[in-house]
């Protein structure tokens, strides 16, 4: 098993990619905490992964609850070797009609809580270990119509990883990013998509743009933060692992 008696931390942990990770790296070896803000969901993925799981209730954005976060880390596991920054939302609006509260709420999830998660994860994360960010291959590396502040958020997230990996080299802590395609996870149907697309239309244009023709599984995903967090990718540092089904590198006409 390729993350025998490793201690992963995995924000927004609780649904989604973040499950589906969590599901792979106990099925690995690894002991994992997990961080969310829905008491109910974390209660039943903890039950699912079972074990030493330990579940924390608690927003990205508040300094206090990743405080709390790592405090019961510590008392619990004294460690951390694998952190994935995996907490986000996916909320889309025209740039004219974008409100404050909307630019505020991708920007301090996405930006400041992937920023504040390492940092107050630093104290207990071990020499050597793995930290995995989660970006975006949407609007990121091609303008889309609604998606100015998340794509700008996300981008400020792969630019961290540059950041971090030359920061903490001396440690040897490797900073790397995932960026997934479109992912059929609970985000899709409980979000929408750019200008409220409703998720049966998202499918159909999906359809039409990805080169593989359909969304990824959140397994798919999960399989791919193995890579990043297992030593496997021990030559990777500060570099971005494109999971989109070609949709940024292959034109299909």
């Amino acid at each position: 098993m390729r993350l025998q008696n490793k201690v992963a931390v995995i924000t927004g942990g609780n649904s989604g990619i973040g499950l589906a990770t969590a599901r792979e790296f106990v099925a690995e070896g690894a002991t994992v905490a997990i961080f969310g803000r829905d008491r109910r969901t974390l209660d039943q993925a903890a039950r699912e992964l079972g074990g030493a799981t330990l579940a924390v209730k608690g927003d990205v954005r508040n300094l206090a609850d990743l405080d709390h976060l790592f405090a019961a880390v510590a008392q619990r596991f004294g460690r951390i070797d694998i952190l994935v920054a995996n907490a986000g939302i996916a909320k889309f609006a025209p740039v004219e009609s974008l409100p404050e509260t909307l630019f505020d709420e991708l920007c301090d999830i996405h930006f400041k809580g992937t920023f504040f998660t390492v940092q107050k994860a630093l104290p207990i994360l071990r020499d050597g270990a793995s930290v995995i960010l989660v970006g975006s291959c949407e609007g990121v590396r091609q303008g889309r119509p609604g998606t100015s502040i998340y794509s700008a958020a996300k981008a400020a997230v792969r630019s961290l990883a540059w950041s971090f990996s030359a920061e903490l080299l001396p440690r040897r802590i490797r900073v790397n990013v995932l960026s997934p395609g479109m992912t059929d996870t609970p985000i899709i149907t409980r979000e929408g998509g750019p200008a409220g697309a409703t998720p049966e239309e998202i499918a159909a244009r999906i359809e039409q743009i990805i080169p593989l023709h359909r969304r990824a599984t959140a397994g798919e995903m999960a399989r791919a933060m193995l890579f990043l967090a297992s030593d496997d990718s021990a030559y990777c540092l500060g570099t971005e692992l494109l999971c989109d089904g070609g949709l940024t590198q292959i034109a299909l006409s």
